[in-house]
C-alpha cells in the first residue's frame, strides 16, 4: 500500500511520532548505559591505580626503612666491636688480678706481724674479698652473653635489611632469613606466643632474601595480632616438594578468619583490623612478592581454630624470567 495514504491520517501520524520518540528514547539508553559502562570502568581504573600508588609508596617506604636499619646496624656494630673486643681484654685482666689476690691470701699465713695481719683480715672483711672474688665472673659472663645478644641483633638486621645486596636475585639460605626475622619480630611476639620452628632439609634458593624477609615477617606478627588467648603458639614448617620446589608454613592457633572473607585478603587496603591499627597491604604486598618469586601463596583457617599460610617457591628462577620481573 502507497505510505503517501498516510498523509493527513492524524491517527498514523500519532503511530509515526511515537515510534520515532521509542527510537530516540532507546538510543538515549543505549548511549547512557555506555556512558555508565565505561565510567565505571575509568572508576575501576582509577582505583587501581591509586593502589598501585599505595603499593609503590609502600614499597619506597620499605626500602626506606631498610637502608635506614642498615644504616643503624653499622653505626651500632661499630662501638659494639671494640667494646667487645675491650670487655675481652678486661676479662683476661681481672683473671690475673684474682689470681693475684688468690695469691696474697695464701701468703697471708707467712706474715708474722700480727697487727698487719690483722689490719689485712678486717680490710678484707669489710670489701667483701671474698664475694667480689665470686661476683666478678658471673657479671663479666652476663655482660658478655649481654654484649652477643647485641650483636647477634644488629647482624639480624643487617640481614635482614639486606640494601647492599641492591635487591639482586641470589642464592639464600630460607632457614637463616626466618631465623633473623624472627629475632626482629621479636618484641611484637614475644608476649603473645611461642615460636616452634620445624625445619626440613631444604636446598637454598634463588630469591631477594630481603622481600621474602618482608612476607615471612608480615604473616608471622599477623598471626601473633590474631591470637586472643593469653598465649598462643606459631609454628613455622619447612620442606621440600620434588627436586625444584620448596615450602614454607606459617600456622597459628589464633582466631582464624571467616570464610566469607577468605578470598579478600590478599586484596589491598582489605584488613579487618581496626581503624588506624593496619594499612591491609601487608598481605597484599606479600601476594605480589611471591608472585613476583614465581610461587604460590595459600591460606587454610578454620574460625576459632586458627590459620596456616603455605607458601611454594621455586629453588631456582627461570632463566631470564628474574630480570623480566624485575
Amino acid at each position: 500500500m502507497d505510505d503517501r495514504s498516510d498523509v493527513g491520517n492524524p491517527t498514523k501520524e500519532l503511530e509515526l511520532a511515537l515510534q520515532r520518540l521509542e527510537d530516540d528514547i532507546r538510543r538515549r539508553e543505549a548511549a547512557e548505559a555506555e556512558l555508565t559502562r565505561r565510567n565505571n570502568e575509568l572508576t575501576e581504573l582509577n582505583l587501581r591505580l591509586s593502589m598501585a600508588q599505595e603499593q609503590l609508596v609502600q614499597s619506597e617506604k620499605l626500602a626506606s626503612i631498610g637502608q635506614l636499619a642498615a644504616g643503624v646496624a653499622h653505626e651500632i656494630n661499630n662501638p659494639i666491636g671494640y667494646v667487645f673486643s675491650n670487655f675481652e681484654t678486661l676479662g683476661t685482666y681481672i683473671a690475673r688480678l684474682l689470681s693475684m689476690l688468690e695469691a696474697y691470701q695464701q701468703a697471708e699465713s707467712g706474715i708474722g706481724d700480727r697487727a698487719l695481719l690483722e689490719k689485712l683480715r678486717k680490710q678484707r672483711e669489710e670489701m667483701d674479698i671474698d664475694f667480689l672474688i665470686e661476683d666478678i665472673p658471673l657479671m663479666m659472663d652476663e655482660s658478655r652473653e649481654g654484649i652477643t645478644r647485641v650483636r647477634k641483633i644488629v647482624q639480624d638486621l643487617k640481614d635482614f635489611s639486606r640494601v647492599d645486596a641492591n635487591q639482586e636475585w641470589q642464592w639464600a639460605d630460607l632457614h637463616a632469613g626466618i631465623d633473623s626475622t624472627l629475632n626482629i619480630v621479636s618484641n611484637e611476639v614475644k608476649y603473645k606466643a611461642d615460636v616452634v620452628k620445624e625445619y626440613g632439609d631444604i636446598p637454598e634458593i634463588e630469591c631477594q632474601p630481603s622481600h621474602i624477609n618482608q612476607v615471612i615477617m608480615n604473616i608471622v606478627v599477623n598471626g601473633a595480632h590474631a591470637i586472643n588467648a593469653e598465649r598462643g603458639m606459631i609454628t613455622i614448617r619447612t620442606g621440600r616438594q620434588g627436586e625444584d620446589q620448596v615450602w614454607i608454613e606459617i600456622s597459628d592457633n589464633g582466631a582464624g578468619i571467616p570464610k566469607e572473607i577468605q578470598s579478600r585478603i590478599f586484596d589491598p587496603f582489605f584488613t579487618t583490623k581496626p581503624i588506624g591499627s593496619g594499612t591491609g597491604l601487608g598481605l597484599s604486598l606479600s601476594y605480589g612478592i611471591i608472585q613476583k618469586h614465581n610461587g604460590q601463596i595459600e591460606v587454610q583457617s578454620e574460625p576459632g581454630q586458627g590459620t596456616t599460610f603455605r607458601i611454594t617457591l621455586p629453588v631456582r628462577q627461570q632463566e631470564g624470567a628474574a630480570e623480566e620481573r624485575a
